[in-house]
């Protein structure tokens, strides 16, 4: 199968569709088949997760792997996104000379997870010479979940070498990761690129855009998601979930910490996801207070953790303290989510007035 067509009417941020293996299948009707610029922004967006105005599909560039790292290139029509930095949220326009809306999904190519906070950048060169080198944005999508991406000039068509630089992961690492993706790796992948085929991807303004809800996720045979594992398959003891700015977040807890945390006893697992399509939130800052008849048993950070069998998570050891039902626990962020948003996000997760407050659940 030519591999430009793999991804044809699929999804990329701020778009949807259901990709079924490797036929690209749509889950719904597209009837407009180029735009290189979005409609405008949504009026009166609520402060929260909402549908976007328009859904746009990809092309796939293609994959390579080296070291402990897989990598896939896609990319779609030029579009506008919103950087996060601390607290400042900035919105990117669509520059005049931008070709293309270029995106890069890092993943373990033994387990599948996709690996958030890895630090990326990418090189474009065609024929051996530069056309663009930048680092990428890792960013939230509600079809694509967490990638790397970014808006990228061309130069014509033809054939490009895109080689993806992945850093170490910057999180801790438990379990069998323990040992891995401690190295950098630079990745070579071979991309073919037309104006005629990027302008026949697929694209459709939505009728229902504003209302709260979520497009759906893809579905790719060859890629992983990067959505967190349904409540019912966490590990441990589930004590409940809170929401905060649409940041849904699942607390459970394991009798014993995962290899590589000294701290014997219980272990405090927070995962962080969306509502409807559960695609996981990294790289946010959270604390949690552990409380019982008042006295608090256990405050401190939660660590950023990757772990093969908790997936990515927001951890620490309870230095020895069960948890009991009718106990406490105060989940506080800290920092907001430092991942980019396409639309449909930027007004979650901590970018509305009040930013993302703390919230309690008691334990049953």
């Amino acid at each position: 199968m030519d591999r430009r067509t793999f991804l044809r009417g699929a999804v990329a941020g701020g778009t949807a569709a259901g990709l079924g293996g490797l036929s690209g299948c749509l889950g719904f009707e597209l009837t407009s088949s180029s735009s290189a610029r979005a409609p405008p922004v949504v009026e009166d967006r609520p402060d929260g997760v909402y549908i976007p105005s328009h859904i746009e599909g990809m092309n796939m560039g293609g994959m390579g792997k080296a070291g402990d790292y897989q990598v896939g290139v896609f990319y779609s029509y030029a579009h506008r996104f919103w950087n996060v930095n601390g607290e400042s949220v900035e919105r990117t326009d669509i520059g005049d000379d931008d070709d293309v809306h270029l995106m890069a999904s890092v993943w373990d190519p033994e387990t599948g997870q996709v690996l958030p906070e890895t630090g990326l950048s990418v090189e474009v060169t065609k024929d051996d010479s530069l056309v663009s080198q930048e680092v990428i944005y890792p960013m939230l999508s509600q079809p694509m979940g967490f990638h790397y991406g970014g808006n990228f000039p061309l130069d014509g068509d033809g054939t490009y070498t895109v080689t993806v630089s992945v850093g170490g992961v910057r999180t801790r690492r438990t379990g069998a990761f323990r040992d891995r993706f401690t190295d950098p790796a630079s990745i070579p992948v071979e991309m073919e690129y037309s104006q005629s085929a990027r302008d026949e991807i697929s694209f459709e303004t939505l009728d229902d855009a504003g209302e709260r809800a979520a497009v759906s996720p893809m579905e790719m045979s060859m890629v992983p998601d990067a959505t967190a594992p349904a409540v019912e398959d966490l590990q441990g003891t589930v004590l409940g979930e809170v929401n905060s700015n649409d940041a849904v977040l699942v607390a459970t807890v394991l009798d014993e910490s995962p290899d590589g945390i000294d701290t014997p006893g219980p272990y405090l697992v927070v995962s962080a996801r969306t509502p409807y399509n559960r695609m996981l939130i990294p790289a946010m800052g959270l604390e949690a207070t552990h409380t019982r008849d008042g006295e608090a048993v256990f405050s401190g950070e939660l660590v950023r953790t990757l772990d093969p069998d908790l997936s990515y998570h927001y951890g620490a050891a309870l230095d020895g303290a069960s948890v009991e039902s009718g106990d406490d626990l105060t989940l506080t962020p800290t920092v907001w989510p430092q991942v980019a948003r396409h639309e449909g996000y930027e007004t979650a997760f901590g970018a509305m007035l009040g930013g993302m407050p703390e919230q309690t659940l008691t334990v049953e």
